[in-house]
C-alpha cells in the first residue's frame, strides 16, 4: 500500500523551532512538496514559473534585492507573492522584515515565520526535514529489527511467528523498529529507511499476551525509531517437498521502489530456533558487506581440494 504523506504548517513550524510573525490563520495549511522556492525572480515581478505549492524562503540577498526597488513595486510584488497562497513563508535569521509582509500575511492568511538560522543553514534544514516528512512510503506487513547494525525486515504469512521471533531477538539484545506494519521510504536508490507508523511505535502484539510496550518491558535500549533496511528474511512453513538452499549460493532479492535488497528464506519447523536463524542470517549478510562470503570460500576450498585430488590420480 502506497502512503502519500503531508505535513501541516503548524507541525512543520513546531518541529523546526520557527517563530510565527504573522498569518496565524494559515497554520492549518498543508505542505505537500519538499522543494523550496527562493523568490528572486518573483521580487522582480516575474511569476510565470512560480509554484504555489512550495515553501517560500526569503534570505538576506532576496530581501536586499527587493528593497532596491521603489516602494510601490515592492508592495505590488509582495502582494502578488502572497495572493498566490504559498503554504508558508519563512525568513532567515538576519533579514530585516518590512511591515508590508506582516500586512499581506494577515490579509491572505499565509503563515509567515522567522528562522533562528542564517539562510543557507535554514534552507538545508528545512529541505532535509521536508524530504523526510513528505517522502512517499509503502506499508509492508512485517517486523523490522536492528540486528547488530543490520536492518532486518522479517516477513511471512500471518501467524508464522514474526512477532515471537522479534521478541526472542529483543531478549538477545537486538532492537525493535516496528512490529506488524512497517513504513518504508526510499531516500535515494539503494537507501531504504524503515520505521513504525506513529500509532504503533514501541508496541508489539504477542498472541496470547496482547499488546506490550517494548520500552516499558525491556528498557529504552530495546527500541529505535528507524533503520536502513539491508536484509529481508521471509519465514515460511517447512515444506518437505520444497528445495531449500543448503550452501547459501542462491542469491534472492526483493525490490522496494527502485532498490533491490537481499532476501533469505528461513523454513519454520517446530523446535527450530527461528530467532537464532534470523540472527545468523543477518550476521552472515553483514559479513558479506564486509567482503567475507563463507559459501564462496567453502566452494573455492572444495574445488581446490578436488583439483588436488585429480592431480594426485595422475
Amino acid at each position: 500500500m502506497i502512503i502519500i504523506k503531508t505535513v501541516t504548517v503548524r507541525k512543520f513550524a513546531e518541529d523546526n523551532n520557527l517563530e510565527l510573525l504573522a498569518g496565524g490563520g494559515g497554520l492549518d495549511a498543508v505542505l505537500t512538496e519538499d522543494e523550496i522556492s527562493r523568490p528572486g525572480l518573483e521580487f522582480n515581478g516575474y511569476f510565470n514559473y512560480f509554484k504555489n505549492s512550495r515553501l517560500v524562503l526569503i534570505g538576506s540577498k532576496d530581501a536586499a534585492f527587493l528593497f532596491t526597488q521603489s516602494y510601490d513595486i515592492i508592495k505590488n510584488n509582495v502582494h502578488e507573492l502572497y495572493k498566490r497562497k504559498p503554504p508558508v513563508v519563512v525568513f532567515s535569521k538576519n533579514v530585516i522584515i518590512d511591515g508590508i509582509f506582516y500586512e499581506v500575511a494577515n490579509t491572505y492568511n499565509v503563515a509567515t515565520f522567522r528562522s533562528n538560522l542564517p539562510t543557507t543553514q535554514t534552507s538545508s534544514k528545512l529541505y532535509t526535514y521536508l524530504q523526510d516528512a513528505l517522502a512517499e512510503r509503502i506499508s509492508i506487513h512485517g517486523t523490522l529489527m536492528d540486528i547488530n547494525g543490520m536492518g532486518t525486515l522479517i516477513i511471512g504469512k500471518s501467524g508464522i511467528g514474526k512477532s515471537e521471533t522479534a521478541l526472542d531477538l529483543i531478549k538477545r539484545g537486538h532492537q525493535l523498529i516496528s512490529d506488524d506494519l512497517v513504513e518504508i521510504m526510499e531516500k535515494e536508490p539503494g537507501n531504504l529507511i524503515g520505521q513504525a507508523p506513529e500509532l504503533i511505535k514501541r508496541y508489539m502484539e504477542i498472541r496470547g499476551i496482547g499488546i506490550v510496550d517494548v520500552i516499558s518491558m525491556f528498557g529504552i535500549g530495546a527500541y529505535r525509531e528507524r533503520k536502513n533496511i539491508r536484509l529481508v528474511v521471509e519465514l515460511q512453513s517447512w515444506n518437505e517437498g520444497k528445495y531449500y538452499d543448503r550452501l547459501g549460493l542462491d542469491h534472492l532479492t526483493i525490490k522496494y521502489f527502485n532498490t533491490e535488497i537481499t532476501k533469505v528464506i528461513v523454513p519454520v519447523l517446530p523446535g527450530r530456533p527461528v530467532a537464532l536463524l534470523v540472527e545468523s542470517a543477518a550476521m552472515n549478510e553483514k559479513l558479506k558487506f564486509l567482503g567475507q562470503n563463507s559459501a564462496l570460500d567453502f566452494i573455492t576450498k572444495v574445488d581446490s581440494a578436488a583439483a588436488r585430488g585429480g592431480n594426485n590420480d595422475n
